[in-house]
């Protein structure tokens, strides 16, 4: 079979499984958060944190809590790393420096998981489990809660409440989160994967050298990590670790896992609001960008120029060897366009055009599907200005599911989509202006730059991965990535629940003749097109400084 066949046969198993438990795992989530009822383990947490699940909150209060909750899991996990070493099972590691203390803590609670560390000589069990594997269940719960809150918002009418913050984190933890999770444990620890608290091994290699082996709770780490869109590796190399991502059928398990959420929250969605049909629709705006991506990485580097890469039957420096040009570059897009940052390979060795493609998913704002939550109410956001260009060019007054979509709405609409690229665009630019990017930077030229833009751009828009090369690990960096990941996370939920307790408000208008019917391909086509249109016009001098002149050059 050739590595090309075998490529595509992939890709078509992991499309199936995506589209067989979309229906069963979005009417699952629906139920999940559209139920009156408490588990009995969900009554305990309330009552210990205080908290009334059955009150509605409005918009102000819902963020508050969403606010609150993230600020103190920011202290909790930044003071954990700091007294590390002073805790049972610190392996003998330092307490972390409070740079990258406040880097990891922001990192992990904004769902980024940027690691400017290596996690097998850095991070102790007590910090892997307690700290940072905690915070991949709940960041994410966070991101699903914050969008079904907005999905309130297009369902409800005559009313600013949009449901409990506390029920929907704990729901998303305790019914959705942690069941699919122990499941993946359990098929990646059968396939080879780790999990246990030993100490460090100390071993002799074949050559004679020591090395030090760190093992720990892999598997279960790994399973959130992809499930909740985190990213954040045990190891420092990632999935690309046989500890972490054993052989192939975890590779493809991993694609599966960091998918399968992002891509059936539409049916979520349309189950809500009553129209599975809307949900199509967005599910379909998705799977058009992400198939394109996918199509473009994995085209061009099977045909990136070189007699090296001819005969090795593709560019395979810095790329998986085990699994192939094409299984890196599934994993490669399928992590940037959903806001993992787990990676198999170092995007820092992707052909220019590539990474250019790679940048750009994340520049879309990991909306096809994005991340846990945050693809969804991205997408949405940007079905609100698709309605509302839609409605400039035939002269009607806008209208989404119903709800007008006004002065308040597309202004809140407008905010949304300019957070991320201006900490983008002014966090590169501070960086390389001061010299900081520069002396970070491991290669010269429009490679270089790229570096510098891609850190930028994945904690911005809370991705996580990194080009490789990129030395990050500085006190400025350290610093600024973290306000930039918890401004990227936070800041645009502001203008979501804004937004959501302003569609909630409205009296429903019914649909007439001249109504753009938005579950009609038509529809889909125009989501899709001014997502690339708005990203084209927004980054496109950023990327012709550099992945597009390495490209071309």
């Amino acid at each position: 079979m050739s590595s090309e066949l075998a490529d595509v046969l992939v890709a078509t198993a992991l499309i199936g499984a995506l589209a067989l438990v979309h229906r069963p795992l979005g009417d699952y989530m629906a139920a999940v958060y559209s139920s009156r009822k408490h588990l009995r383990v969900e009554k305990w947490i309330y009552r210990s944190v205080g908290a009334n699940p059955d009150a509605e909150m409005r918009w102000p209060a819902y963020l508050r809590g969403v606010l609150v909750f993230s600020a103190v899991c920011v202290l909790f996990l930044y003071l954990l790393q700091r007294v590390q070493d002073k805790l049972p099972l610190s392996l003998g590691f330092k307490a972390i420096s409070p740079d990258q203390a406040f880097n990891t803590a922001a990192s992990f609670v904004s769902n980024t998981n940027w690691q400017s560390y290596s996690g097998e000589v850095a991070m102790s069990h007590v910090t892997q489990t307690m700290g940072l594997a905690v915070q991949n269940f709940v960041s994410a719960a966070v991101g699903i809660a914050v969008a079904v809150a907005l999905v309130r918002g297009f369902a409800r009418s005559r009313t600013g409440e949009l449901g409990n913050f506390w029920a929907d984190l704990v729901r998303g933890t305790i019914r959705i989160l942690i069941p699919i999770s122990v499941i993946a444990a359990v098929i990646l620890i059968a396939a080879g994967a780790i999990q246990n608290f030993a100490g460090i091994h100390h071993i002799t290699t074949l050559s004679g050298d020591k090395q030090a082996i760190s093992p720990g709770a892999v598997a279960s780490q790994e399973a959130i990590k992809d499930l909740g869109t985190n990213g954040g590796g045990f190891f420092n190399a990632n999935s690309s670790h046989p500890f972490e991502n054993p052989n192939g059928f975890t590779n493809w398990l991993e694609i599966f896992l960091l998918l399968v959420i992002p891509f059936s929250l539409p049916r979520t969605f349309g189950k809500m609001v009553g129209s599975v049909k809307q949900g199509y629709a967005i599910v379909a705006a998705m799977g058009i960008i992400w198939f394109l991506a996918v199509v473009a990485v994995t085209w061009l580097e099977y045909a990136h120029p070189g007699t090296a890469s001819h005969l090795a039957g593709g560019a395979m420096e810095g790329k998986e060897q085990r699994f192939g040009e094409g299984n890196s570059s599934l994993f490669a897009v399928s992590t940037t366009m959903t806001s993992t940052g787990s990676v198999d390979s170092f995007h820092d060795s992707f052909s220019g055009l590539s990474g250019g493609v790679l940048l750009l998913g994340m520049m879309l704002g990991e909306i096809a599907p994005g991340g846990v939550g945050s693809g969804l109410y991205g997408m949405l956001i940007m079905a609100v200005i698709a309605v509302f260009i839609a409605g400039l060019m035939v002269g009607r007054t806008p209208e989404y599911l119903g709800k007008k979509i006004g002065t308040r709405e597309i202004k809140l609409a407008a905010c949304y989509i300019l957070v991320t690229p201006a900490l983008v665009l002014i966090g590169t630019a501070l960086a390389m202006a001061l010299g900081k990017g520069q002396s970070s930077m491991t290669n010269a030229g429009a490679h270089g730059f790229s570096e510098v833009l891609y850190a930028y751009t994945s904690a911005s828009n809370n991705n996580g991965s990194a080009f490789a090369g990129f030395a990050a690990n500085t006190e400025y960096h350290n610093s600024m990535l973290g306000l930039c990941m918890l401004l990227g996370r936070f800041l645009p939920m502001v203008f979501v629940l804004a937004l959501a307790g302003s569609l909630a408000g409205q009296q429903p208008i019914p649909a007439t003749a001249g109504t753009l019917r938005t579950e009609k391909p038509l529809f889909t086509g125009l989501l899709v097109g001014a997502i690339l249109v708005i990203t084209g016009l927004t980054f496109f001098p950023a990327l012709a400084l550099g992945p597009l002149a390495e490209g071309l050059a």
